[in-house]
């Protein structure tokens, strides 16, 4: 059986046989609103007993129009993230897109995310492994879950094996992602613990013309699907009014159905550690 190497984003350790849910806004749009969704969040993930990690954006500088919104930026948004973490006394995740994001993010942030369309980025991987801090990577939504062997094989030979690989979807066309579920036992397999990105599963890429679409109706059914092959984290997006938020609005989870989602989430992941995760080399147990 593969051996998955524990990583930690602050006292929540991954990997270790209990959920982590990463969850919070796609972009900080103000501090009164990340600590709305992070304290409840907070709460939720106490009460089904999983450790959670809040994730926001300091700056999301892929958005599909140069008029959208992108975050406070890199100075405001750690500051920010940084008051979050200490009022509610949770790690942080923050994605980083530029090698020289990497140490100042790394001062705030518990957990540092490389974004999807670059996880391939050799530089960026490199200065993001050499802060030390554990790394959640993103397979490209053009990329073979076996092509991420090496993009964690280049943090490693940074001198950096706290290493997380996670599933978002794979490009089906235009504007469609679908999930290729085994890319979840295929990414285990290398003896990393794996994430399942829920909501950007389900996003549409530039899908409404001047932003990117979803449809988060496919939200749940995707999470009980990837908890049934078994994963140690899960990313969400959520915020208490979606329709009005500034990123990402078609397939956030609103904060309200979080109660039953979790509910839901406990009990699929219950049931997948009861009878182990899928390993490609079941045949041989």
């Amino acid at each position: 059986m593969t051996e998955i190497k524990k990583i930690n984003a602050g006292n929540v350790e991954i990997g270790n046989g209990k959920l982590a849910v990463l969850a919070g806004p796609c972009a900080l749009e103000s501090l009164e609103l990340g600590l709305e969704i992070g304290a409840e969040m907070k709460r939720l993930c106490e009460k089904y007993g999983f450790g959670y990690v809040f994730k926001a954006s300091f700056d999301k500088a892929n958005r599909t129009s140069i008029k959208s919104y992108r975050g406070p930026g890199l100075s405001k948004g750690l500051e920010q993230l940084a008051e979050i973490k200490e009022k509610l006394g949770v790690p942080v995740v923050t994605d980083i897109h530029e090698p020289w994001q990497a140490m100042p993010a790394a001062e705030v942030a518990d957990l540092l995310q490389i974004p999807a369309f670059l996880c391939r980025q050799t530089d960026l991987l490199v200065s993001a492994a050499k802060t030390g801090r554990a790394l959640n990577i993103k397979k490209a939504q053009f990329m073979a879950p076996e092509d991420m062997k090496s993009v964690a094989e280049k943090c490693r030979e940074s001198g950096n094996a706290d290493v997380m690989l996670c599933e978002r979807g794979t490009e089906f066309g235009y504007h469609e992602l679908s999930v290729d579920m085994r890319s979840l036992a295929v990414m285990r397999s290398f003896g990393c613990p794996v994430c399942f990105d829920a909501t950007h599963s389900v996003q549409k890429p530039g899908g409404s013309g001047n932003s990117s679409g979803g449809d988060r109706r496919f939200v749940l059914p995707l999470i009980r699907a990837a908890l049934a092959i078994g994963i140690d984290a899960l990313f969400a997006e959520v915020h208490p009014d979606p329709a009005n938020a500034k990123s990402d609005g078609p397939n956030m989870i609103p904060l309200e159905k979080m109660d039953f989602v979790l509910s839901q989430i406990k009990e699929f992941d219950s049931a997948a550690r009861r009878t182990g995760f899928a390993q490609l080399d079941w045949a041989e147990v």
